[in-house]
């Protein structure tokens, strides 16, 4: 199964513009990522939908960011990126009249909407400020 990295990939990219400062191309951004400027322009264009960044055309256009980086949650990124759940287990559909496995379903669901409310809890509380202090030399 592929897992996801659009959220890590995305988080790299947007600290790297805060601490860059200024604008950064779909090119810049691609050789960063090693991945193909189309696949960060569709991305970043989930990004802009939500008013996290803002994009312009021409010679010294490019990305940047729109929000104040200690205003920026990593659960907003992760919500303008998808609406689909973090996890990808999937729960058995295969006999549904079974009670065995309604139990486990039901289990299954329970402690992943737990877990994921406890992440959306983490998510929502770090902000690309605190991801950019994690590394940057006390000053």
């Amino acid at each position: 199964m592929r897992s996801d990295s659009r959220l890590s990939r995305m988080l790299h990219v947007l600290v790297h513009m805060q601490l860059l400062g200024g604008t950064e191309t779909s090119d810049t951004i691609a050789l960063m990522l090693k991945t193909n400027p189309v696949v960060v322009r569709r991305t970043m264009a989930k990004l802009k939908q939500h008013g996290i960044v803002s994009s312009e055309g021409g010679p010294g256009g490019g990305w940047r960011l729109l929000r104040a980086p200690a205003d920026l949650t990593v659960l907003e990124v992760h919500r303008a990126l998808t609406d689909a759940s973090v996890f990808t287990l999937a729960l058995s559909a295969d006999h549904p009249a079974c009670p065995v496995e309604r139990a486990v379903n039901a289990r299954l669901s329970h402690a992943m909407s737990r877990a994921e409310a406890v992440l959306a809890e983490e998510f929502g509380a770090t902000t690309l400020a605190d991801i950019a202090r994690e590394f940057q030399p006390a000053g």
